[in-house]
């Protein structure tokens, strides 16, 4: 019968989350803070687990793009059928803000001064009696230019627009508008 490693490696992805949370929070301040919890298959469970421990992150890591009237940057994410922030994976070297700018690049192609941390979510992941979780960071942007370009190499992305007033099928909807209400006030 075979050991299963799921524990070691969900307990490996904690300390990388730790490591990573904690990193984020000392080097920023004003940020709004959220939890997610999932309950996943055990094949997710273990994909989740192992980008966490190699990034300290399941989902890498996104920017809240928005213009000086207050419209927000969102991208159209097909494989979710929703609107969402740009963001995603980061890749070996990479730091969350950079892999968060790479993103913003090819999702929506806008050039932005980033601003900090605008949001942290702890997301944790669970199934048949194993959990972990990581951070999942958003970074503050202002738009340099508003011409939007997606040039998506994952084919993920199929539209970027700006919104005044965000769509009901948006990603986390009332933590944007958390968000919008508190720094844009």
């Amino acid at each position: 019968m075979p050991i299963d490693d799921l524990w070691y490696l969900a307990t490996r992805a904690e300390q990388a989350a730790e490591r990573a949370y904690h990193a984020l929070t000392a080097a920023h301040d004003d940020f709004l803070e959220f939890d997610r919890q999932r309950s996943v298959s055990r094949r997710r469970f273990r994909t989740l687990a192992e980008r966490v421990e190699r990034t300290g992150s399941p989902y890498g890591a996104h920017t809240l793009v928005y213009r000086d009237n207050g419209d927000i940057l969102l991208v159209r994410h097909d494989h979710v059928d929703l609107w969402v922030l740009p963001g995603g994976g980061i890749d070996d070297d990479e730091s969350f803000r950079e892999a968060a700018e790479r993103e913003l690049a090819e999702e929506a192609g806008v050039d932005a001064t980033y601003d900090g941390l605008a949001m942290v979510t702890s997301v944790s992941f669970q199934c048949s009696g194993y959990s972990s979780w990581g951070v999942l960071p958003v970074f503050e942007a202002v738009a340099e230019d508003t011409e939007l370009v997606v040039d998506d190499p994952d084919d993920e992305i199929t539209d970027a627009a700006w919104f005044a007033d965000l769509p009901e099928d948006t990603r986390d909807r009332a933590h944007l508008q958390r968000w919008r209400e508190r720094a844009l006030s």
